[in-house]
């Protein structure tokens, strides 16, 4: 007799038993080889693991804190527009939508001298 869950199949030839209802005393008789099984279907199977015996990736980096310094987080792009005050080809951007959703957003300009604008797209 073998059970899975609530179901239960022939020891015999493997069928799966019909009016299985959970009574240990109860014989169950397989209609394509017409053996008898014992309902073993109210059995209880409960299992148990630590959470070691499925190693993640993911869990073992959940463990990690990683701390960011401003320097590390780079909010700002690089784009080639020239600073209007000390003539540098390159300086930093980002935008923001500042306005309604259907207008463009804002975008803000600043130069290594100090030097900061916006535009609006």
């Amino acid at each position: 007799m073998s059970a899975i869950g609530s179901l239960v199949f022939c020891t015999d030839c493997g069928n799966l038993l019909d009016g299985s209802a959970g009574d240990a005393k109860a014989l169950l008789v397989c209609e394509v080889c017409g053996a008898s099984n014992k309902d073993t279907s109210s059995k209880v199977v409960i299992t148990r693991s630590k959470p070691s015996a499925f190693p993640s990736a993911l869990r073992a980096k959940r463990s990690e804190v990683q701390t960011l310094t401003e320097e590390d987080m780079q909010t700002d792009a690089t784009i080639r527009q020239t600073c209007e005050k000390c003539g540098r080809e390159e300086v930093r951007y980002y935008t923001q939508q500042l306005r309604s959703a259907d207008e463009g957003s804002t975008v803000f300009y600043t130069c290594e001298c100090g030097h900061k604008w916006n535009t609006n797209n």
